[in-house]
């Protein structure tokens, strides 16, 4: 015999538990995202270091330097990350000796927050950039590789299509 409810659906099967209120995605603080970014590009670590920059004889690591600036930003719009301003640092700071290395440090740091944003445990070390920066400027190479680990985290989400964040 069923129980007739004056509400919900008439059914003599039991009722299933109600959806959480937040959303339900696993892996997420309280089952859901706090929020959602825009998914970045997946780069070849080895071209954007060495194949591209020197085809175009360096003016591509200035551009992939401003990209990468620009998609952590959109990835994660809680922090405020001047694209412009990191480009400009790392060409015309130059001239001051300090703002270049200021800059990698923190685009490392912005990477190393970004991987935690995604719900990844960083491991982007800034430290670590900024010394590549000595050897033969390894720091792109390093930081496209983490990059990469978040892209991948998100199974290789088209560009910017809406991805949820975790933290």
């Amino acid at each position: 015999m069923s129980t007739q409810q004056p509400w919900g659906p008439q059914s003599d099967q039991p009722h299933a538990p109600a959806a959480p209120a937040y959303g339900g995605y696993p892996g997420y603080p309280q089952g859901g995202p706090i929020g959602f970014g825009l998914a970045m590009k997946r780069r070849v670590p080895l071209g954007v270091w060495l194949g591209l920059p020197l085809i175009t004889l360096g003016i591509y690591s200035l551009v992939w330097y401003y990209k990468v600036n620009k998609e952590i930003a959109e990835f994660d719009s809680r922090r405020h990350v001047s694209p412009v301003g990191a480009l400009l640092a790392i060409t015309i700071g130059g001239f001051v000796i300090i703002p270049p290395f200021v800059s990698v440090f923190n685009t490392g740091k912005r990477i190393a927050d970004a991987q935690r944003a995604a719900g990844l445990t960083p491991t982007c070390s800034a430290g670590i950039g900024l010394l590549l920066m000595f050897v033969l400027g390894l720091y792109p190479l390093y930081y496209q590789i983490e990059l990469n680990k978040i892209v991948d985290h998100y199974n290789q989400a088209t560009p910017g299509t809406q991805v949820p964040l975790a933290y």
